[in-house]
């Protein structure tokens, strides 16, 4: 099992008012599967994730990825896990707007050694964004932005990648583009994806899925 998660629990609390997000949640992910995080807003999908990816930590329980202990690394480890083997696609694009498209696109991979320009060309040509690498984002719509954020992410080639609502601020149609194209290109890389959505349709495009309900897996 390349993603294993055991009795995670989460909790914050504000104006000393405890608020569990999550709360024993357990379930697996096979190395080069796709998963399907779905629930209410507000249920601890987009939580789950951030603690899977360590940009946030556990109250209690395990994630084992790749047989390393997330929940047991320090800030500087997280960062190393966030650059080495987790890529990120956030439903906010993210892009660096003083950079520019093409700059974007291969900025993760040479932060972790892993520029590869076949790749990258690669990318921009199977996201449709080959014609636009000398733009910088503001010049782009949502749908290409986003395919620049996708682009991104695979260019460092990490071994999972986490979507939080990857398509969610694009109209149906782009949408629906979109997300064919990153399924596609994380099935022929061989990459895990693990995908928060509100949506069942996409969900069933994935291999699996599981829903979260106040913070349990129902």
């Amino acid at each position: 099992m390349f993603l294993e998660v055991s009795n995670l629990a989460k909790s914050y609390v504000t104006a000393q008012i405890r608020t569990d997000v999550l709360r024993d949640v357990s379930f697996g992910l096979e190395q080069g599967k796709s998963l399907a995080l779905t629930g209410e807003s507000g249920c601890g999908k987009s939580t789950l994730l951030h603690l899977i990816g360590g940009l946030d930590v556990a109250d209690a329980g395990t994630i084992l990825l790749d047989g390393l202990d997330v929940t047991g690394l320090n800030d500087k480890a997280r960062a190393k896990l966030r650059r080495e083997t987790v890529g990120v696609v956030f439903q906010q694009f993210n892009l660096i707007p003083s950079l520019t498209v093409g700059a974007n696109l291969v900025f993760q991979a040479r932060l972790n050694g892993r520029y590869d320009p076949d790749f990258a060309k690669l990318l921009a040509l199977r996201l449709g964004i080959e014609g636009h690498l000398d733009k910088f984002p503001d010049q782009l719509s949502g749908g290409q932005q986003q395919r620049v954020a996708i682009a991104r992410t695979l260019a460092a080639k990490p071994k999972l990648v986490l979507a939080d609502e990857p398509t969610g601020n694009l109209d149906e149609g782009t949408a629906a583009e979109v997300l064919a194209l990153m399924l596609g290109l994380v099935r022929d890389a061989g990459t895990t994806l693990l995908m928060v959505t509100h949506s069942q349709k996409i969900a069933d495009q994935l291999d699996q899925s599981i829903k979260l309900s106040s913070g349990r897996i129902l």
